[in-house]
């Protein structure tokens, strides 16, 4: 009768211990438009949008997140643990103090938008280039026949376009 009695009180310890500390943990999908962007938490690479994150951080934790995707700004953001109530953790803080410290939780999606990156720097010096053919240029042949052989190594320039501006180069007359 006593061993039965002593193993009805450890299964309910149990029980009561698995309920409380499963209302720690707090779970948010994140997301981005568009989909597919790595994801960094607190530093880690840990896949990519959609994702999943759980954690059982106590109330008031801030969990930072970076957002990668070729093409677009890599966006820095955070989230903290003070998003929604845990009604589960706050019960459970009436019987036993502990679990107040995760009486809050994060909202169950974070969607992010994602920019598109800035037009690279060499990019609108081709432009401005093209558009006026002839600028007041205090650069050297040399120095300016480096940075267009440069354009065409980052494949910014097509062969006929680096011939024609290297033309132009060397036909200017020497200042």
């Amino acid at each position: 009768m006593k061993t039965q009695t002593t193993t009805i009180k450890a299964i309910s310890i149990i029980l009561a211990s698995a309920i409380l500390s499963s209302s720690c943990a707090s779970t948010t999908m994140i997301q981005s438009t568009p989909t597919g962007a790595k994801v960094y938490i607190d530093g880690q690479s840990v896949g990519t949008t959609p994702y999943t994150h759980s954690d059982t951080k106590i109330l008031g934790s801030t969990t930072t997140v970076k957002l990668e995707k070729d093409g677009y700004e890599t966006l820095n953001t955070f989230f903290s643990r003070n998003e929604q109530a845990d009604i589960g953790a706050i019960i459970g803080g009436l019987l036993i103090w502990i679990p107040f410290l995760w009486t809050m939780k994060y909202n169950p999606t974070h969607t992010y938008e994602l920019v598109p990156a800035i037009v690279n720097q060499q990019t609108t010096d081709k432009t401005l280039q093209l558009q006026n053919p002839n600028p007041i240029n205090t650069k050297s042949k040399a120095d300016r026949l480096r940075e267009l052989k440069q354009l065409l190594e980052d494949k910014i320039l097509t062969q006929e376009e680096f011939e024609k501006e290297k033309a132009k180069i060397l036909a200017e007359e020497n200042k």
